[in-house]
């Protein structure tokens, strides 16, 4: 006898029930995401990034040492501005691994796709060759016009041949019977 199953998770023919969750996870766009990571990497790799960035440290620099002492923000020895370059790395670097991760997945694809390309064509390039030995292959069977033209100049040149040979017998025959030919 088969044994039925009462609760209905345990069956693979029938839907699991549906579990909320008790916590909220957040949710994001993951593509959307990449793509900010790569304009922020694309931005950070300019010379124009490079000029900016060299224009804040030198203005942080000049304020904390020039500016009179109760405007200061950052006494020597810069903590402040080193924490915050190192903040700034801190999120650099990971958004410069993901848009690279993504430019890698981009460059597998074209590459499966180039190599898919390649060897159709290296599958056709082979066909074609087939073919065109094939095509030289019955083209040496088939009489060409060279072919035909030098035939029917041999032939042509024995008929010619033997005509002669047969007005030379009869002259030499005298008027005499072809044998019961005519």
């Amino acid at each position: 006898m088969v044994e039925r199953h009462r609760r209905t998770g345990e069956r693979l023919d029938t839907p699991q029930a549906i579990r909320r969750q008790i916590s909220w996870r957040p949710s994001y766009d993951t593509d959307a995401f990449g793509v900010f990571a790569e304009r922020f990497a694309r931005f950070m790799g300019t010379a124009k990034f490079l000029m900016w960035m060299t224009v804040f440290v030198i203005a942080w620099v000049l304020w904390n040492f020039l500016a009179p002492r109760d405007w200061r923000f950052d006494e020597y020895p810069l903590i402040f501005l080193t924490l915050m370059l190192s903040l700034q790395a801190s999120y650099a670097a990971p958004l410069i691994l993901l848009a690279q991760n993504r430019q890698e997945d981009r460059d597998r694809v074209i590459a499966s796709q180039d190599r898919d390309a390649a060897s159709r064509a290296h599958a056709d390039m082979e066909f074609l060759a087939r073919e065109v030995a094939s095509l030289r292959m019955s083209m040496g069977e088939v009489a060409t016009r060279d072919y035909l033209r030098s035939e029917l100049r041999a032939l042509l040149a024995d008929l010619e041949e033997r005509d002669e040979r047969d007005a030379g017998n009869e002259g030499a025959e005298g008027g005499a019977s072809h044998g019961g030919r005519e």
